[in-house]
């Protein structure tokens, strides 16, 4: 590692990457795959705040994995059509699912799609809103805890039919006018972080430009041979085209990856969000049910000319690494514990801004017990997959990509969700401010000194 990079780490407190390799021949590598349902209930609130309860079910919610087994411990990937999975409920999905994979819960990568019309799930932020009688406005625990042994089973149950992989692929593609920017400069210079996800009715976001984003979706896939086994891919955008309106739903990236599925069932099509905290579809959405399809059509095009565009590469070995990330809490006097908790006990006070409150407080418990965010890598050589925390803005996967220049790095957004938006330092020095950010400025040295650790190892 370069010096000045040491250096930085050190001085951060997050130097203690733990690195496992696994070698043999091209046979000594196996998957598994598994998928599970964990659409939840009817009546179960969507996004943790939003006001209309689910009334109806417009698609299910799925779990989709793999388990790649090797002579070192098995790494597990797992996303889920979840919102968000924070704090202690983060760690009853890793370490159900390590227990089943005969593995350590730093080797499973749990990540949410960030679907809106689907739960946000805090069981200590549910413990605070019981203290106050309000259990179970967020999320149903009992559900979430039936969801995690179900999957934990289904994935312990793939481990029977694990298939031997002697390739990995990598291919790209761009996605076509899908993702654009929240960042906005107005007509009189002023900057705002306002086009959101079906914002394209209005002329403002409609005609500015995509700004920021990174166009290309990533498809990993294994194979056994000339025989595709599983396709893991990535694109950086909020997956929403309309939502709140009392539907659960998988919403267009469910659509998407459905209906990639049905091109082929003998290839598992899992798909994961990369880090789109400040990406949006608003630029090419108005929000009506009708646009839907077509932003599904436009992802699963992206998704099928990835696969046309993948190169296989024979798989030898892999190398598993991963270091702690802390990040500092809110900065804001609203943020302090003893405000949250005002919030939390007024009765007055609006019902999401009493669950955003308990939010708060859950995260702050777990950095005042000295938890910190897991931060993985899974390096192949020619490619890596990381895993980030929360809502990171693009440009961090696009840091990540500069990072490892010389190869294919994939990054997943939505892992440990606690932060909500993590914003550049550009971001916050514009003031980007929302009521789903719970982290500090000066996450972006810190997470950069983390990406260089992972992805220029010694």
């Amino acid at each position: 590692m370069r010096p000045l990079i040491l250096l930085a780490a050190s001085i951060l407190g997050l130097l203690s990457c733990e690195l496992e390799s696994a070698a043999g021949t091209e046979s000594s590598f196996r998957i598994a795959t598994f998928s599970a349902d964990i659409t939840v209930p009817i009546g179960h609130r969507s996004m943790g705040i939003i006001p209309k309860k689910t009334d109806r079910l417009l698609d299910p919610l799925y779990a989709h994995g793999l388990v790649l087994l090797s002579d070192a411990l098995p790494v597990v990937i797992v996303a889920l059509d979840y919102c968000e999975v924070r704090n202690g409920a983060y760690q009853e999905w890793r370490q159900a699912l390590a227990t089943a994979a005969g593995t350590t819960v730093p080797r499973v990568l749990v990540c949410s799609l960030h679907q809106h019309d689907a739960p946000v799930v805090d069981t200590q932020a549910e413990e605070f809103l019981s203290s106050v009688g309000l259990g179970g406005e967020m999320c149903d625990v009992e559900f979430h805890r039936a969801t995690v042994t179900r999957v934990a089973q289904a994935l312990q149950d793939s481990l029977e039919t694990a298939v031997t992989v002697t390739h990995f692929g990598i291919g790209q593609a761009k996605v076509e006018k899908i993702a654009s920017t929240r960042r906005v400069v107005r007509s009189d210079g002023r900057v705002n972080y306002d086009r959101g996800s079906n914002s394209g009715s209005n002329p403002i976001y409609q005609e500015a430009a995509e700004g920021d984003i990174d166009p290309w979706l990533k498809t990993l896939s294994f194979w056994n041979g000339d025989e595709a086994v599983v396709a893991l891919s990535s694109y950086a955008v909020h997956p929403m085209s309309y939502y709140g309106r009392g539907e659960i739903s998988a919403d267009f990236v469910g659509m998407a990856r459905d209906r990639r599925q049905r091109d082929d069932f003998s290839v598992k099509q899992i798909y994961v969000s990369g880090c789109s905290g400040d990406v949006t579809a608003g630029k090419y959405n108005d929000g009506s049910p009708s646009n839907r399809p077509v932003l599904a059509d436009r992802l699963y095009q992206g998704m099928r000319r990835a696969w046309e565009e993948t190169v296989r590469v024979p798989l030898k070995q892999f190398e598993f690494r991963h270091t702690p990330l802390e990040l500092e809490f809110h900065e804001g006097e609203e943020f302090t514990e003893q405000a949250m908790l005002q919030v939390l006990r007024d009765p007055a006070a609006d019902i999401s801004e009493r669950i955003l409150a308990a939010m708060g407080l859950s995260s702050l418990s777990r950095i005042q017990a000295g938890h910190t965010i897991d931060f993985p890598c899974l390096d192949f050589g020619e490619a890596q997959v990381l895993l980030f925390p929360g809502e990171a803005f693009v440009g961090y996967q696009l840091l990540a990509q500069k990072i490892g220049h010389s190869s294919f790095v994939q990054c997943i957004g939505y892992g440990e969700c606690w932060p909500g938006y993590i914003p550049t330092r550009a971001a916050f020095e514009e003031e980007f401010g929302h009521g789903w950010r719970w982290v500090a400025p000066g996450a972006e040295a810190r997470i950069q000194a983390v990406l260089e650790d992972l992805l220029l190892p010694e």
